[in-house]
């Protein structure tokens, strides 16, 4: 299952006189990411470089910014992506020192000092939810309510017309056995109708 993390967690490595400032945080998407390295940039205007790795869905990156192809940022998002995390953007800032590292010596610096901040994250797992719909007699409402409150559900909307008609989210291990309870105790007086997809 893929976690983020609650917040954002620190960490800086000196190495030959080098500074890697690390920071793994909570981002859901490319653009925050671009905003949080500009401002980091704008925060270090003498760092050597500031790489980054993404794990956003289908939005992910990795940004060696001026280091050697594929020591930085590949690295990064390979410790994202070992710890199976979702939705979370890790930043390096270098201070060079003088003295280089070699490729081998990189990798290891943006590895450790990515996996050492993580050691202080709090992983939250991510649910994903169930979008579904049902329209029950007026006098059944109350008895759904009760089911939807008893399975954690929640309650995006509910109008009333001809019967009522229910909107609700919850996690998707939980929608069918939920599904099965309102039909037994509805007796098949609870309608299914399915979700638009633009809506979604």
């Amino acid at each position: 299952m893929p976690h983020t993390i609650a917040s954002p967690v620190h960490f800086e490595l000196v190495i030959k006189k080098s500074r890697f400032i690390a920071c793994v945080q909570p981002m859901p998407d490319r653009a925050g990411a671009q905003q949080v390295v500009a401002s980091l940039r704008a925060e270090h205007p003498g760092a050597a470089h500031v790489c980054w790795a993404l794990l956003a869905g289908g939005q992910s990156a990795a940004v060696d910014d001026g280091e050697p192809s594929g020591t930085a940022g590949r690295p990064m998002l390979d410790v994202l992506r070992h710890q199976d995390l979702e939705g979370v953007l890790a930043t390096v800032v270098r201070y060079f020192g003088g003295v280089k590292l070699g490729a081998g010596g990189l990798v290891r610096a943006y590895t450790d000092s990515v996996a050492q901040a993580l050691l202080q994250a709090q992983k939250i797992p991510i649910i994903k939810l169930q979008r579904l719909r049902c329209t029950a007699p007026y006098a059944l409402e109350g008895m759904v309510r009760r089911e939807l409150d008893a399975a954690g559900a929640r309650l995006d909307e509910v109008l009333h017309g001809d019967d009522v008609q229910f909107d609700f989210s919850l996690p998707v291990p939980d929608a069918a056995p939920l599904r099965t309870r309102l039909d037994n105790a509805g007796h098949g007086r609870i309608a299914w109708p399915d979700i638009e997809e633009d809506e979604q």
